[in-house]
């Protein structure tokens, strides 16, 4: 089955394994959204594979207000979703290709290994509202912080969006901030 074509250049650019810098390296001409927060649980371990869960298991999106199908396989490359907001014909959907997908390490007794993110990027596909590119990052630190990053850049996919400038950024930015809202309450083990 052939894949359809990502609605921009060069796709993998959020694939950055720990320790690699999110900063830097990011194409021209894109809104660059770069976020993190260190999330306070009573176990960063156990939250780190909560989290790590919820991400690949779209669970972040769903607790976002992202309606996503219920069917939707766990994140891994090549798989093309769609997310959306609205209500059933009124929805908007935005449909992406997962370009990368990483799984927690866990030592011999189950407990993650620190030093590493899990997570995934996706890139937009026609009739995605953005062209670009997100990743998601539940990171362990070496020190056993627990914190919850998100990488993107895009730029509008057509005239009506681009037209729609400071309504399609604040958008993105209230979507955003929900984001991190369920990442803290998934790596507390609340969905």
């Amino acid at each position: 089955m052939t894949q359809r074509k990502l609605t921009y250049p060069d796709p993998g650019l959020t694939e950055r394994p720990y320790p690699v810098a999110l900063e830097g390296g990011w194409p021209p001409r894109y809104r660059l959204v770069l976020r993190e927060e260190r999330v306070s649980v009573p176990d960063p371990a156990l939250g780190f594979l909560r989290l790590a869960d919820g991400l690949l298991g779209w669970d972040l999106h769903r607790g976002s207000g992202l309606w996503v199908d219920a069917g939707t396989p766990r994140a891994r490359p090549g798989l093309e979703m769609s997310s959306g907001v609205g209500i059933g014909p009124l929805r908007w959907h935005a449909p992406c290709r997962v370009l990368w997908s990483t799984e927690p390490v866990v030592d011999g007794s189950g407990r993650p290994v620190p030093g590493q993110r899990a997570g995934f990027g996706y890139g937009t596909l026609r009739g995605h509202p953005e062209a670009g590119e997100e990743g998601f990052y539940a990171e362990l630190s070496e020190d056993g912080q627990l914190f919850f990053r998100v990488a993107a850049f895009s730029r509008p996919a057509n005239l009506l969006i681009a037209v729609g400038g400071p309504l399609n950024r604040r958008t993105q930015e209230l979507i955003t901030r929900r984001y991190f809202r369920a990442a803290r309450r998934l790596a507390l083990g609340e969905k």
